[in-house]
């Protein structure tokens, strides 16, 4: 996206970032993005890139092409109920930060089925997208989800 030369550019931007339609990955029912924590209670997992599991397809081939930006992450299900779960989401190989979430299982607050928006910084074209995880508990606990994304083409 070129940077605006007038107001009106600026208003069409403004009006773009306001009112889009996102896509949505993984984009078909049969197919699963799998969040795994560390083992150990309370530490990061290491940085991975966001994928589909068993396909090979990856989150930051979205942005292969154009600038976008992440505007939520859906937890769908967890393999732990009754814990707390933290979500980091970066870009690029000093891992800039482009959001954080705090969730926790049904027992805990509320179902985890549940959408975490973000006015996330925008991807640059290219870069590769990770995420860490940790959580409360002594096991690699998992977080079903999938992410809704928008690119500025």
């Amino acid at each position: 996206m070129a940077a605006p030369t007038s107001e009106l550019d600026m208003l069409e931007e403004y009006y773009e970032i306001e009112h889009h339609v996102t896509a949505i990955y993984p984009d078909d029912t049969n197919k699963t993005c799998l969040l795994t924590a560390h083992a150990n209670a309370n530490t990061w997992s290491t940085w991975a890139e966001i994928d589909i599991v068993g396909d090979g397809e990856t989150l930051s081939s979205k942005f292969d092409t154009y600038l976008g930006h992440i505007s939520s992450m859906i937890i769908e299900s967890v393999s732990e109920v009754d814990t707390i779960y933290l979500v980091e989401i970066s870009y690029g190989s000093s891992n800039t930060i482009i959001s954080r979430w705090r969730f926790a299982g049904t027992t805990k607050f509320q179902n985890p089925a549940h959408q975490l928006r973000v006015r996330g910084v925008h991807i640059p074209i290219g870069e590769t997208v990770y995420y860490r995880m940790k959580s409360a508990t002594i096991v690699a606990d998992t977080a079903l989800v999938h992410f809704r994304y928008f690119l500025h083409t």
